[in-house]
């Protein structure tokens, strides 16, 4: 069964809660432990230390031994037993029990001996350790031991007996269980909320991902308007940015391939019925004889044509692959006007169009591709006599400003509308979309002239108004210009499918 992503981050955050809860109550019992233990050995051996300077100070000589009050002992001993939960006695050197704090069912029989291996340490100096004393307990008890000392009649001390505190362990077990219910109710309670904290976090940062995962099935059936909700900064809004980007570039990239397969359809299936139906009709004998020379023409013209959108597409793919390179020489821009104007001399005259600005052209060199600058003149040139109106006017203006050569054409009719001039120098984009003026375009020439002049680091630009003008204005720097694909970077990425 598939696991998603946010059952792995969830499931995963949980152990790590989980994990992390149960090495804090480990540590935490142990510490605690140890900080009880600690304070139980302290509070033993601050009372067997007060019941011995008690007793010290209460012990008199007989003549033979020395003795204690035992009474007055018994009740401080008692009070000091119960405040600290405890067993307290006293013992003499030889380990007898002489007064207890209490005697009960738990407490050790009065004539019951510690044994001296308990008792040695007690009385050299003091003993804090686990234990039974040798039996005298059934269970472990916490046991402190500290010696009664008295000034003897040379001026020395002497340890006349010892003084013993000793409290059940059992009783540390039960509040170590304590500590354990207190942690883990405490600890369920934190992981339950906890679990809730993570399960909406995980819910909400998984949430963008399901519906990229859903979005990227709508792109695999065609559907590019599917898009991702991006309310975040975080890197998952980043990404769901990134990916809505990629999904207009997808819808952008699929348009532009409808309309790349549609306009070479058309480009294509055009000349090549016109070649097809005069073959045939001279083949067959419909078209007279005398006839075939024109229609011959014509096939050569739509031959022409299509070699033109051949020529074309392979500028595109040189394009696309960035193998479009300069080959940079000196030579006469004017010259490259005039040239690429009269290949349109019969189409002028057709149009009975005015030329403008010739006379005023002085030669002028440039450095760049002549070869690829006389392409943009002769694409900008065919659009502006293709779309100026019969009658109307084609003005040349060729510039030597101080560090740039800039070429003005600008004609006379309906112009570009100015919610389109943007968009003329995107690929597959035509003005005309009735094609009753450009029957022959596909959109592609602006953009192969907008890539060639950003390759000799120049700018071209449009402007227009409607039913007045149209102007295209390029300009080459004063410079060597140095192979470069630079430009070509900025240029959006062609799509991949287009062939």
């Amino acid at each position: 069964m598939q696991k998603s992503l946010f059952t792995k981050y969830l499931r995963i955050t949980s152990l790590i809660i989980l994990v992390s809860f149960l090495c804090l109550g480990l540590v935490m019992i142990f510490v605690v432990s140890q900080y009880w233990q600690t304070e139980k050995r302290d509070l033993l051996s601050r009372n067997a230390r007060s019941v011995a300077e008690l007793a010290e100070s209460t012990a008199f000589f007989d003549g033979t031994q020395y003795n204690l009050d035992g009474n007055r002992l018994q009740t401080f001993m008692t009070v000091f037993a119960e405040s600290s939960d405890s067993e307290i006695f006293l013992t003499d050197r030889g380990g007898n029990r002489l007064v207890s704090s209490s005697v009960d069912s738990e407490s050790p029989a009065q004539d019951a001996v510690v044994a001296s291996a308990y008792m040695q340490p007690a009385l050299s100096g003091g003993y804090i350790g686990l234990g039974t004393l040798g039996g005298i307990y059934q269970e472990a008890h916490y046991v402190v031991g500290v010696p009664i000392s008295v000034e003897g009649l040379a001026g020395r001390d002497i340890v006349i007996g010892a003084v013993f505190a000793a409290s059940n362990a059992r009783l540390m077990d039960g509040y170590r269980r304590n500590i354990v219910k207190m942690f883990l109710f405490a600890g369920l309670v934190t992981f339950l909320v906890s679990f809730a904290v993570v399960w909406a976090f995980s819910y909400r940062m998984a949430r963008p991902l399901r519906e990229m995962a859903h979005a990227a099935r709508e792109f695999g059936s065609g559907n590019f308007s599917v898009r991702v909700n991006a309310s975040t900064d975080d890197e998952i809004g980043q990404l769901a940015l990134a990916f809505n980007n990629m999904a207009s570039s997808l819808a952008t990239s699929e348009n532009v391939r409808r309309n790349f397969i549609a306009n070479v359809s058309h480009e294509l299936k055009t000349p090549m019925t016109t070649i097809s139906g005069f073959i045939d009709g001279i083949l067959d004998g419909t078209i007279p004889q005398e006839k075939q020379s024109h229609y011959l023409k014509i096939v050569s013209q739509e031959v022409k044509r299509l070699s033109r959108l051949v020529r074309t597409m392979l500028d595109l793919s040189r394009i696309d692959n960035g193998e479009l390179k300069l080959r940079p020489g000196r030579f006469d821009i004017s010259h490259t006007v005039v040239e690429a104007l009269l290949s349109f001399e019969k189409s002028i005259d057709d149009k009975q169009l005015e030329i403008q600005g010739l006379e005023d052209m002085d030669s002028l060199f440039v450095d760049g591709d002549p070869d690829m600058i006389h392409q943009v003149v002769y694409n900008l040139t065919e659009n502006a006599v293709k779309f100026t109106n019969p009658g109307g006017y084609i003005r040349f203006r060729v510039e030597d400003l101080p560090d740039r050569v800039q070429v003005t054409i600008r004609n006379s009719g309906q112009g570009i509308p100015a919610d389109e001039v943007p968009l003329v120098f995107d690929r597959f984009y035509k003005t005309d979309k009735s094609r009753s003026q450009d029957k022959t375009g596909m959109g592609l020439g602006l953009y192969i002239v907008k890539t060639i002049i950003k390759l000799h680091n120049g700018e071209i630009t449009v402007s227009s108004v409607e039913n007045e003008y149209c102007q295209f204005q390029f300009w080459l720097p004063k410079i060597t210009v140095v192979e470069s694909a630079k430009a070509l970077k900025d240029e959006p990425a062609a799509p991949k499918n287009e062939k």
